[in-house]
């Protein structure tokens, strides 16, 4: 990769992997990986479904260790607690074991403060007292995405943290994200958010990182070669979200001058 690309200073790589296996146990999803990720880089990770992106996502965590942030695929919730007890478990480990047994009972002012002024950026206002179970897809994604924001760490790690969440959500979302966090990793389907809102883009296929490039530099029908199982007829069918300029015309590949 360049030292320099879409006004992202030059620097030491928080991550390099050379000629790694990457799995699980015995079983090799990702041989001979070759990639480094750069401080201040929002890389969009695509590929089909059991393309090893959760692997990668994997590697990538245990190697940045309490520098990064996770949300996982599944959430990762506790369904019988509340939104502000699942978001409130982003900081577990910076208090007391008996300052968050109190707080199960009765939250602490100044956590019940912040979790809350964070809920209200994710369209979870007056949500904080409801159980987990009680929640709707797209809202049980908002807290997943709201305990990692919470954890204030430089790097986040999603994996596909948009997934159940509508184009206008996930603009905002990522928004989010972006002002949070210096340097992100986040996999997804959504080709168009890949081109316009990260930096560089990995493409996985077939256990192999196939595409490892600048967004600017790519096209959909560059993305469409990771997912070879697309019908031809809806290979295009995302609609880019509404009222946002497209990929082509951003001066910037996350729209920033």
């Amino acid at each position: 990769m360049e030292s320099e690309q879409c006004g992202l200073p030059a620097g030491e790589a928080l991550v390099s992997l050379v000629h790694e296996d990457l799995g699980h146990a015995d079983h090799v999803v990702l041989p001979g990986l070759s990639l480094s990720l750069y401080p201040g880089e929002r890389v969009a990770l695509l590929g089909q479904s059991g393309a090893g992106k959760s692997t990668l996502l994997a590697a990538l965590r245990a190697r940045l260790g309490r520098e990064a942030a996770w949300c996982p695929q599944h959430h990762g919730l506790v369904p019988q607690l509340a939104v502000y007890h699942n978001v409130y478990m982003g900081r577990l480990p910076e208090r007391s074991a008996l300052a968050n047994l109190w707080n199960l009972v009765r939250p602490l002012r100044g956590p019940w403060q912040e979790v809350g002024e964070l809920c209200a950026l994710l369209g979870l206002a007056g949500l904080e007292r409801r159980p987990v179970a009680h929640l709707s897809g797209g809202q049980r994604q908002r807290v997943a995405i709201g305990r990692a924001l919470y954890q204030g760490r430089p790097v986040f790690l999603g994996d596909e943290p948009v997934a159940s969440v509508d184009p206008h959500q996930a603009w905002r979302l990522l928004d989010l994200i972006d002002a949070r966090h210096a340097t992100a990793v986040v996999a997804l389907h959504q080709r168009e958010l890949a081109l316009s809102r990260f930096d560089r883009v990995w493409g996985l296929r077939d256990g192999r990182l196939v595409l490892d490039a600048p967004a600017a530099d790519l096209s959909l029908a560059d993305l469409d070669t990771l997912y070879p199982d697309a019908s031809p007829n809806t290979a295009h069918a995302e609609p880019d979200p509404p009222s946002t300029p497209g990929p082509e015309i951003l001066p910037c590949s996350r729209g920033r001058p």
